[in-house]
């Protein structure tokens, strides 16, 4: 019989429930039985996120076989994944359920006892919507040789990169080499109870658009309600104040102790995850140096129409470069928006501090170093850039960073400042 008693509460009501033997039927013939593209079928075919062969991947394992009506092995395999992981619920629903199938045949989603089915719902709700998305993002791998559409350029600083895809509630983590940035692991994440686009502190949602990590958190100073550490991001970044959102402590965090995973709409605004899929995170990203791209939904593009999209920005950042090269003021102001602003100066009151860094470069060319931008398109066109700001005959210079939008078919900067 099941290992633990019936307590109405997500954690131990999760193996009442028939819904994941049958979506894990369905998961099967999608998964083993569909025939994929070319490009997708190694991955569809193993159903196995990229870098992550722990907890999910022997989920989706043990549905696979149910596909296949191999129901011994997956009892066998369900069995050892909630001795292995006792607190991952939804692991144990696919258990209770296989347990349940040799009893009776399963006929419908959630049959599980009326007096329980009231205080069932919800939590039932939840545990479906998470096998969902977590197939949903499995089936439909990205392109290999794809990337998320904002990484335009990264410099070798920038080792890693994180995107997060709500729509599928999965964080995909890439190491950027020689030939670019690869997707090495891809795992299930939480957002806010009420979903995305956060405009005001305790809104309950999870903000989108380009950000940065901004520092590790010790696990020891933080409650158990956040698992294994915190990674927060500068939320609200400069275009976030532009638009008057408010908010802060918004990080990537682990989970209690007694809950593997989170439902999808389940945080206060954060990205939660599993806590051995967030150790894995905080060993690999760098403080300051990864960005966080959060999205409603990733659009893949090919790595060579990412460098064509770049060429007209390129140009331009070039021209900004070459006219603060020259030390030609006005030239260089008319690289900015009237409505610039710099940690809380206007383009007026800024405007000395640029006219004495002329001064210092007197007419020697500036150096770009590490630069990287990404770019961030909804309302407006936005590239985040940033770089070291080095001076012909210096061997070191601040870093920088820049917001530009596209006015037509301008780019200005709104923003700048020096970050190191």
């Amino acid at each position: 019989m099941f290992p633990f008693a019936y307590r109405m509460n997500r954690k131990n009501l999760a193996h009442l429930s028939l819904v994941a033997a049958l979506l894990a039927a369905m998961a099967g013939h999608a998964i083993a039985g569909k025939k994929q593209p070319p490009a997708e079928s190694a991955a569809a075919s193993s159903a196995k996120p990229a870098g992550n062969g722990n907890a999910e991947a022997r989920l989706i394992e043990v549905y696979r076989l149910v596909g296949k009506a191999q129901t011994r092995e997956a009892l066998g395999k369900a069995t050892s994944l909630v001795k292995d992981y006792p607190n991952f619920q939804l692991a144990q629903l696919v258990y209770g359920d296989l347990l349940a199938a040799h009893a009776r045949p399963l006929t419908t989603l959630g049959d599980i006892p009326p007096q329980l089915s009231r205080s069932a719902g919800p939590v039932l709700a939840e545990l479906r919507d998470e096998s969902q998305k977590r197939l949903k993002a499995l089936r439909e791998r990205p392109l290999p040789g794809t990337i998320p559409s904002q990484f335009l350029s990264l410099s070798p600083r920038n080792r890693h990169a994180i995107a997060v895809d709500a729509s599928r509630s999965r964080l995909y983590l890439f190491e950027n080499g020689s030939n670019g940035l690869r997707m090495i692991a891809d795992y299930y994440i939480s957002v806010g109870k009420l979903g995305i686009e956060k405009q005001s502190e305790g809104d309950q949602r999870t903000p989108l658009g380009v950000y940065f990590i901004t520092s590790n958190l010790d696990p020891k100073s933080l409650r158990d309600f956040y698992g294994s550490g915190a990674l927060p991001i500068n939320y609200p970044n400069v275009l976030d104040s532009k638009r008057g959102k408010t908010g802060s402590g918004i990080w990537l965090h682990g989970t209690p102790s007694n809950q593997f995973s989170r439902a999808p709409l389940a945080t206060d605004g954060c990205v939660a995850m599993a806590n051995p899929d967030l150790e894995r995170i905080i060993k690999t990203v760098e403080v300051r140096t990864t960005p966080v791209v959060i999205a409603q939904s990733l659009q893949w593009v090919q790595h060579h129409s990412v460098k064509a999209q770049s060429k007209p920005f390129e140009a331009t950042l070039a021209a900004w470069q070459n006219a603060k090269s020259s030390g030609n003021m006005d030239r260089l102001l008319s690289f900015y928006t009237p409505d610039f602003s710099s940690n809380g100066k206007s383009l007026s009151e800024w405007a000395p501090a640029l006219r004495s860094e002329l001064n210092k470069v007197r007419g020697r060319g500036i150096q770009l170093k590490d630069l990287s931008y990404l770019r961030w398109t909804d309302a407006s066109d936005t590239m985040v850039v940033t770089f070291g700001e080095v001076t012909d005959g210096t061997r070191s210079g601040p870093t920088k960073r820049q917001y530009w939008v596209r006015e037509g078919d301008q780019w200005k900067i709104f923003y700048e400042g020096v970050i190191g």
